[in-house]
Parts: structure tokens; C-alpha cells; sequence
């Protein structure tokens, strides 16, 4: 299969602009799936609970999911992509999985990272793998790299491939994925974003690019620039995740000793 990112540098609150952007691209295009940035269609960097309200939607039914799930069908493909959902008084910072068939699911990031505790509820969706046409794929949102067991949940629920949806600032998370993708042996595809944002009399974010598609054996397939706009893709074998065996005598997942991980 092709898997692919596309590193963006969204115009912040301009909802409209920024999805159809996404299928300007995504029209010249024959990747199987397309991740994109966290937050992709609205910016990062709020204000207000209020703003961030204003500018949320209802996960299915708002437009961002509806315009990416008629894109999905139009060119048969899965597209991964951050958003901020709305559920009731709930605020959440979501990552959606569109495909062929219309919306297949929701994942609401575990771990929230700096500001985003102000404004968003810790996710209560718990880590989900979907068995999809292509493959098993899992999401996680940006920050979840820092905690080993995010991408250890999603490959012991079945995950092949990662999609992970960003917003860095941190300069760790390249690097660090050839280690969650080695130690799980799953492929994974980082979308961040680029570009920087300033507003609100806030601390200026500026945001590392850097986008990657890393190997199940930790080879870094397509690493992006850290300030270019860019879409990258490369081809993966999901069968390469689906065998766990280290050679005759190891198994990554066999070998797992969990009675002496408690701490």
C-alpha cells in the first residue's frame, strides 16, 4: 500500500479553507492513506474555551468529517485527520478515520500536552485499531509519543500501521518513533505541521515540520523539512508488521514478561 502525510500550515479559524485545501491535493493524488495534522482544520493555538467551542464540531455529522468522509469515497481513500470535536459540554481533541465506506471511527487524545488542558477533556475513547480494506490501522494525536504505551496498545490490539495526526513543537518526536516503531514492529505515518503561531499576547509556537512515514524496522522511510508545506508518501508492506518474530528463538510479543512491569 502507498501511506502518505500531508504537512500543512493552516490559516487559523478558517475551517472552510483549510478542508478544501486538503481536497484541492488530495484530487491529484493515488495514496491509500493520507494522514493529516492534528487540529488540521482549525489551528492550534486558542484563546478561549469559547473560541475553541465555536470553532469544534460534532463527530459525524459536522462538515470537516462529512467533506473528508465524501473525499474518502470520491478517490478510495483513508484519511486520517485531527480535529476538535464537540459532544454535548464535552470539548475533545480528536483524531477521525474516513474511508471508502464513509466515517469509520474516533479517537480523543489521552494525553493532553500543555495548554490544551484549558480547553479540551482528557480523551475517554481508550487506544482503537480498525480492520480496514488495506490494513489495521490505529490513531494516536501527537503528544501520545511521549508515553511508550500508547503505540504499545495500539500493536497489541492488532495495529499495522500508525496514524498520528501532530502538532510538534517539541524536537524529540522524529527520532523517537524509530523506537516506537522498532520496539512494536508497526509502521507509523507522523503528520505534523508547520509555520508558527502567535496570537492572543501568547508565547510564539513554532511548529517543526518534520513530518515522517518510519518503518516497522525502524527505518525512517520519508522524513519532511521542518518550514515547507509538503505531501509525502512511500510504499509499506503492512505483512512486515504482521510478523513479530525477531528470529528463531524471540518473539516481540511472546517474550513480553508483564507479571514484572508493575510498578
Amino acid at each position: 500500500m502507498k501511506a502518505a502525510f500531508f504537512q500543512t500550515a493552516p490559516v487559523f479559524g478558517d475551517i472552510k479553507k483549510n478542508v478544501e485545501r486538503v481536497s484541492d491535493l488530495v484530487s491529484s493524488r493515488t495514496a491509500d492513506l493520507i494522514v493529516l495534522p492534528e487540529l488540521f482544520n482549525t489551528g492550534y493555538q486558542f484563546i478561549s474555551k469559547a473560541e475553541v467551542r465555536e470553532l469544534s464540531e460534532e463527530v459525524p455529522k459536522g462538515y470537516t468529517t462529512q467533506r473528508l468522509a465524501e473525499i474518502s469515497a470520491e478517490k478510495s481513500v483513508y484519511i486520517a485527520a485531527g480535529v476538535a470535536e464537540r459532544d454535548g459540554d464535552s470539548l475533545y481533541n480528536s483524531a477521525i478515520l474516513t474511508g471508502p465506506e464513509g466515517f469509520i471511527g474516533v479517537y480523543r487524545k489521552t494525553h493532553l500536552f500543555y495548554e490544551e488542558k484549558l480547553w479540551f477533556t482528557p480523551g475517554d475513547t481508550g487506544f482503537s485499531v480498525w480492520k480496514t480494506g488495506i490494513g489495521a490501522i490505529g490513531l494516536m494525536i501527537c503528544f501520545d509519543w511521549f508515553f511508550p504505551e500508547s503505540a504499545r496498545t495500539l500493536a497489541l490490539k492488532g495495529a499495522e500501521i500508525i496514524a498520528h495526526p501532530s502538532n510538534l513543537v517539541l524536537p524529540y518526536c522524529p527520532d523517537a518513533m524509530i523506537t516506537r516503531c522498532l520496539e512494536n514492529r508497526v509502521f507509523a505515518v507522523t503528520a505534523n505541521r508547520t509555520g508558527h503561531e502567535e496570537r492572543g499576547g501568547k508565547e510564539r509556537l513554532t511548529f517543526i515540520g518534520t513530518s515522517q512515514i518510519t518503518s516497522c524496522r525502524g527505518k525512517v522511510l520519508l522524513r519532511a523539512s521542518a518550514a515547507r508545506e509538503e505531501f509525502g508518501e512511500a510504499e509499506v508492506d503492512l505483512n512486515e508488521a504482521r510478523d513479530k518474530n525477531l528470529n528463531t528463538f524471540n518473539n516481540l510479543f511472546e517474550d513480553r514478561r508483564e507479571a514484572f512491569y508493575k510498578s
